[in-house]
C-alpha cells in the first residue's frame, strides 16, 4: 500500500482530544516502555521495535508513550528515530521526575532539574517540541507547586505545548487504608491552581478499574483527558501468558502477585469472558479489552504497551470495534481478579 493509500485510511480512524490542551490523537495510543525496559530483556529488539511503531503509525495509533528514565534515556532515543522521518504524524508524550538509581527508582521534582531534563528529552527525541509532558512522580522533598510551576514556563517557552500527571502510590494507599487516589486527588488540585492538567495518567484496566470510582470522574468533571495505562494487565489480558510459565528476572511480572502460577490459573476465568465476548465479533481478548477500556469516557485513551507489528496493529483494530449492552453485561459479571498488587 502506498503511503497516499495509507494516508486516507488512517484519516477515517478514531480520533479523541486529549483533554483542556484540545489536541487530537488516535482512540488507540502505543505505550513504548516495554521496548526497552521492565519486560524481558532477552527479547527487547531495536529494529523490531522500530518496525512496531511504525505499524502502529501506518494504522492510525498517534500516541506514542515513552518517558526518559525507560531505558534509561533508549526508549528515547528509539523513538527520535522514527520522529525525524514521520514527525507530522507523531502525538509524542514522554516524562520526567523520576530517576533511576543504583537500586531504586528515585523522584526528582527539583526546577532546575525538569529544565535539564526538557532539553535532554527534546534532543533525543529530535524534536523542538513535545506535545505532552508529563510529570512520572511528585517528589515528597518538593513542593507540587514549585515542580509544576517549573514545567508550565516550559509551555511559555514553547518547548512543551501540554502537562500531563502519571498518578501513582495506589499500592501505598492501600497498605495505609486511605482512598486510592486520595493523594493524587490532592496534588492534582494544588497543581490546577498553577497551570491547567491536560491529561492524566492512570491504569485502567477489565481486572484493575479502581480508577473508575474517583480518579477518572475528576478528569471527566474538568475536561482533563485520561491516558489508561496498562489496558491489558501486563499482557495478562491478552490470553497469550500460561499459568507458571515463568517470567525472567528483569521481567517486572517475575516480582507481582498476580503472575505466581497459582493467581495467574485462579484469574483464568477472566481471559476466558473475554475471549467469549471476542469470538462473537471475530476479535481477539486483547481486542476486547482495549474497547471496554475505551468506552469507559470520550476522554479515555488506552496505551497499551508492545513491541512487536504485530500486536501495535492488533492494537489499533480495537478502535473498530463495538460492544453490545450483552458485552458490557458480561464483562461485568466476570469475577473480581485475584491477587493483591501491593
Amino acid at each position: 500500500m502506498g503511503r497516499r493509500e495509507r494516508s486516507a485510511e488512517v484519516s477515517q480512524v478514531e480520533r479523541r482530544t486529549v483533554g483542556s490542551a484540545a489536541l487530537e490523537v488516535g482512540a488507540v495510543g502505543l505505550g513504548c516502555m516495554p521496548m526497552s525496559w521492565a519486560y524481558t530483556a532477552s527479547r527487547q529488539d531495536g529494529e523490531s521495535s522500530l518496525r512496531a511503531v511504525h505499524a502502529a503509525l501506518d494504522h492510525g495509533t498517534t500516541l506514542l508513550d515513552t518517558a526518559d528514565m525507560y531505558g534509561p534515556f533508549t526508549n528515547e532515543l528509539l523513538l527520535g528515530r522514527v520522529l525525524r522521518e514521520r514527525r507530522r504524524e507523531v502525538f509524542v508524550s514522554t516524562k520526567c521526575g523520576l530517576l533511576v538509581g543504583e537500586q531504586h527508582l528515585v523522584a526528582n521534582g527539583r526546577p532546575s532539574y525538569v529544565k535539564r531534563a526538557v532539553d535532554a528529552s527534546l534532543r533525543r527525541l529530535q524534536t523542538d517540541v513535545i506535545d505532552l509532558y508529563q510529570l512520572h512522580r511528585a517528589d515528597p522533598e518538593v513542593p507540587v507547586e514549585e515542580t509544576w510551576g517549573a514545567m508550565s514556563e516550559l509551555v511559555a517557552a514553547g518547548k512543551v505545548r501540554a502537562l500531563g500527571w502519571c498518578a501513582v502510590g495506589a499500592r501505598a494507599a492501600r497498605r495505609a487504608g486511605a482512598g486510592i487516589y486520595d493523594e493524587t486527588l490532592r496534588q492534582l488540585r494544588r497543581a490546577q491552581q498553577v497551570f491547567p492538567v491536560s491529561c492524566v495518567q492512570a491504569e485502567l484496566s477489565v481486572w484493575s478499574p479502581e480508577a473508575l470510582a474517583e480518579l477518572l470522574p475528576w478528569c471527566t468533571q474538568r475536561g482533563v483527558g485520561f491516558m489508561a495505562a496498562m489496558p491489558l494487565g501486563n499482557g495478562f489480558l491478552t490470553g497469550t501468558l500460561t499459568p507458571g510459565q515463568g517470567f525472567e528476572p528483569d521481567d517486572v511480572r517475575a516480582r507481582h502477585p498476580r503472575f505466581t502460577a497459582e493467581m495467574m490459573a485462579a484469574n483464568q476465568p477472566i481471559v476466558a469472558g473475554l475471549r467469549r465476548v471476542a469470538e462473537v465479533h471475530g476479535a481477539t481478548p486483547a481486542q476486547v479489552a482495549l474497547a471496554w477500556v475505551l468506552a469507559q469516557g470520550r476522554q479515555v485513551v488506552p496505551i497499551p504497551g508492545a513491541k512487536q507489528q504485530r500486536w501495535t496493529a492488533e492494537n489499533a483494530g480495537a478502535a473498530e470495534l463495538r460492544l453490545t449492552e450483552e458485552d458490557f453485561a458480561e464483562i461485568a459479571a466476570l469475577p473480581p481478579a485475584r491477587g493483591s498488587w501491593d
